[in-house]
């Protein structure tokens, strides 16, 4: 009986549960289909309300400008001719994308490592270990066998990955493996959208196809075009024009800050020293001008070129591109010569009336090994103890102090002897040829007494033979005066950086015998060009004015030849020295006799067959080079003395104590080469 129930029971129960099965399917129907009313109202309306805001989203592309280098202005010499130019080379290159990762340089480096071979000799242990981590079968790899690497934020997991790796034997990796690694290197050191050389010399015909051929397997890689420096005629001018710096060395250390400020990137080449860095805002150019589509994934979707760059403008010289040659190679033979401890030679040419240089050259010399180094800028860098060739400047100087006049001006030559210490002029050392000469005989004899003997009289001290020197010690300051106004120990104002302004002894009054000593050249230093400037300003008419080897600043035409005068260099007068004619005259006049006076003890006699004539000083300088007891000879002169139109100085320091016409020698063959290659005799008067 109890069973019978329990069946009954069971059958209704499942009677129950059958029907309530479709109730609840309906239930969940129902629910299904308004969430979907649901989602179809609210698509609806994003359609309507926001459809074109998620359209331009999705279709957002961004645009950025790409900057590409152009050739750098070249610099030419005064007559046209290229001193400085560039060379073109084929180069493959590679612009890095916005946000690359590691990894697509990774396979780019490799795929690319298949066609182009690159230099190795840069690549670092460093280097070579990012490009291998960046494989993460490699980078998995080695965490395995650093204990505890798991512990380690993700940077520090890296940079213990990185060690395992640098102490790795370099002889584990290929060639093929060092060879993408250094193009990876290259890839890697780029900006986000900046373009760097992958290979930029010695690019092969094979390598150019190859990559042509592939370049839509490479992101980024693409063949362009680099230049650098050449010099058509010789490296000579290097040592006047500077140094640029390449993509690998990038911008100098020590301008970094500056010249990021100004808008270059960090490998732009840029002008280092000398014509090329103080001209480097006109040499440099314009880069060009890429538009750059990104789409939203940052990949380039276009490029568009919206400027095609400008060439740098060029530099024409002041400089005869030959008659520098010609000038350089008299320099290193007059060097060669000279023996003994000389340690160089130095000479300026140019124009007393504008400032342009027409040729200058130097070469420095190694007493100990006699060799030879040719140092251009040893002429406005280089300090020498010149001699007697600044007695020019130290009449003018008494003249304007009124010390002694034009019509008034002789003294006697004689020993001067103070506090048991005798200086004299060269040819009377005992006083047995004890002569009365006036300014312009003074400088025709180069008598040392008698400049000793302004100084004093400049100093309003009374001098009494054998009496103690009580002169006051501003006496340095006033003789460096008038020589300053001449350009002696002061800056020539030359337009090529890193002049020296000389070298002044000590001027207390424990030296007050020095300035003797000044007052004939043999104490001061000064570089040739000061020199130079010196005696253009003598013979200009009193106008002290910048020397400068930048003529012009020129254009190019589209044949790429020199174009049209964009600036003239005018010349630049820096002081005027306030002389009266008649006190010029007697300084021009005693200049000239040094060559052509009748005097015994004339100077420069050797000069006289020089055509046109010239006016000049010769120089001598008791010096001491390593304990060992020298001469230095300089020369200053123009040319004609009538009309001059050149001028000609140089200096030849630490001679052997027997050396007494080397500077008029090379003086005679400058002036012949001048008026061979530079200007003919029949222009002048």
């Amino acid at each position: 009986m109890t069973l019978k129930i329990f069946r009954k029971r069971t059958k209704k129960n499942e009677k129950s549960k059958a029907a309530s099965l479709p109730f609840r399917i309906n239930i969940i129907f129902i629910v299904v289909g308004v969430l979907f009313i649901a989602l179809l109202t609210q698509l609806a309306y994003l359609q309507v309300m926001y459809g074109s805001k998620f359209k331009a989203e999705v279709n957002r592309s961004d645009t950025s400008i790409v900057n590409g280098d152009v050739q750098r202005g070249m610099i030419y010499d005064s007559t046209g001719h290229v001193l400085v130019g560039n060379s073109a080379h084929q180069a493959i290159i590679y612009t890095k994308g916005v946000n690359a990762l590691s990894s697509d340089l990774y396979q780019v480096a490799n795929e690319l490592s298949k066609y182009v071979t690159v230099p190795k000799g840069s690549l670092t242990k460093r280097q070579l270990a990012d490009y291998y981590l960046a494989d993460s079968k490699n980078l998995t790899a080695v965490e395995r066998q650093i204990p505890g690497i798991k512990n380690l934020s993700e940077d520090a997991a890296y940079d213990k990955a990185l060690d395992y790796v640098e102490k790795m034997p370099t002889t584990r990796f290929s060639t093929a493996t060092k060879n993408a690694a250094t193009i990876f290197a290259k890839m890697s050191g780029a900006y986000q959208l900046s373009t760097v050389n992958i290979k930029d010399s010695n690019v092969s015909q094979k390598e150019v196809a190859q990559v042509g051929e592939h370049l839509s397997d490479m992101p980024g890689v693409n063949l362009g075009t680099s230049w650098s420096r050449n010099y058509p005629n010789g490296k000579a001018i290097q040592g006047l024009a500077g140094t640029v710096s390449n993509e690998k060395s990038g911008l100098p250390s020590d301008r970094v800050n500056e010249l990021l400020a100004q808008g270059y990137s960090r490998n732009d080449s840029v002008g280092q020293s000398y014509l090329e860095r103080q001209y480097e805002p006109v040499l440099r150019g314009t880069k060009s001008q890429t538009q750059v589509i990104l789409n939203n994934d940052n990949e380039i979707k276009k490029e568009v070129k919206k400027y095609g760059g400008q060439k740098g403008d060029n530099l024409q010289l002041t400089i005869n591109a030959r008659f520098q040659k010609k000038l350089q190679s008299l320099v290193r033979s007059a060097e060669q010569g000279a023996g003994g401890n000389s340690t160089g030679t130095y000479a300026v040419v140019m124009n007393p009336n504008n400032g342009a240089i027409v040729g200058m050259a130097g070469v420095d010399r190694n007493p100990k090994t006699s060799k030879l180094t040719n140092n251009v800028l040893g002429t406005i860098n280089s300090s020498i103890v010149m001699g007697s060739v600044v007695k020019g400047a130290m009449v003018s100087g008494a003249l304007m102090d009124g010390v002694i006049t034009p019509t008034n001006s002789t003294l006697t030559d004689q020993p001067i002897t103070t506090g048991g210490v005798k200086k004299s002029s060269w040819f009377n050392h005992n006083g047995g040829s004890n002569v009365s000469v006036d300014a312009s005989g003074a400088l025709e004899i180069s008598s040392n007494s008698y400049m000793m003997q302004l100084a004093m009289k400049e100093a309003r001290f009374k001098y009494v033979e054998g009496g103690a020197l009580t002169m006051n010690p501003s006496i340095f300051s006033k003789l460096r005066g008038y020589f300053n106004q001449f350009g002696l120990g002061v800056d020539t104002g030359i337009d090529i950086p890193g002049e020296s302004t000389g070298l002044k002894g000590a001027s207390g009054r424990a030296h007050i015998g020095s300035a003797l000593d000044e007052s004939f050249g043999n104490y001061d230093a000064y570089t040739t060009m000061q020199v130079a400037q010196y005696m253009s300003t003598i013979a200009n008419g009193g106008y002290r004015i910048a020397p400068h080897v930048v003529e012009s600043i020129r254009g190019t035409q589209k044949d790429g030849q020199l174009g049209a005068i964009k600036a003239t260099v005018m010349p630049k007068v820096l002081n005027h020295i306030d002389m009266t004619s008649a006190q010029r005259a007697v300084v021009k006049r005693g200049l000239y006799d040094v060559v052509h006076g009748t005097n015994t003890y004339k100077t420069g006699g050797e000069l006289d067959t020089i055509k046109p004539e010239i006016s000049a000083k010769t120089g001598t300088a008791q010096t001491f080079y390593n304990g060992n007891e020298t001469v230095t000879l300089s020369l200053a002169s123009f040319a004609p003395s009538s009309d001059p139109q050149v001028v000609v100085a140089l200096a030849m320091p630490n001679l052997g104590v027997n050396a007494e016409s080397n500077n008029m020698q090379l003086a005679k063959q400058i002036y012949s080469a001048y008026w061979k290659i530079v200007q003919s005799t029949t222009t002048v008067k």
